[in-house]
């Protein structure tokens, strides 16, 4: 593997680091202030560190604790692509959620970023309040 790719997979992996204990400050260090950011419906796309906030803080506010497991990482270049299982805990229900991560990398910072997973397993699973 190149120093670009593991200097890619190492910024994805750092940044999904920081986002378990949800410290939005230093993990968006690591995004660009042109990264596009989409989720699939009904989340869409959003763009820069202000707009991936903008749509995982209020997300994430219920949870109590998160985990992001790295099942298998590739990359080709600045491509990064991560299988994950997301876990988050709302209130004593842990919900888990298989994604696959598409990013890109350019000096050490995140320019895009594409989740694809299914909603309704995600959405179906989350606790009423």
């Amino acid at each position: 593997m190149s120093q670009t790719q593991l200097a890619a997979i190492d910024a994805v992996r750092q940044f999904m680091s920081l986002m378990e204990p949800l410290n939005y400050d230093e993990a968006l260090k690591l995004v660009s202030d042109t990264c596009e950011y989409t989720n699939p419906p009904p989340f869409g796309t959003v763009t820069g560190p202000a707009g991936i906030r903008a749509v995982l803080e209020p997300f994430f506010a219920p949870t109590r604790e998160n985990e992001f497991r790295v099942l298998r990482a590739a990359s080709a270049g600045p491509v990064v692509l991560l299988e994950r299982l997301d876990r988050h805990l709302f209130g004593d229900t842990w919900v888990e959620l298989p994604v696959t991560g598409v990013y890109e990398v350019h000096a050490g910072r995140i320019t895009y970023w594409r989740d694809y997973f299914d909603a309704a397993t995600i959405l179906t699973q989350i606790p009423s309040a």
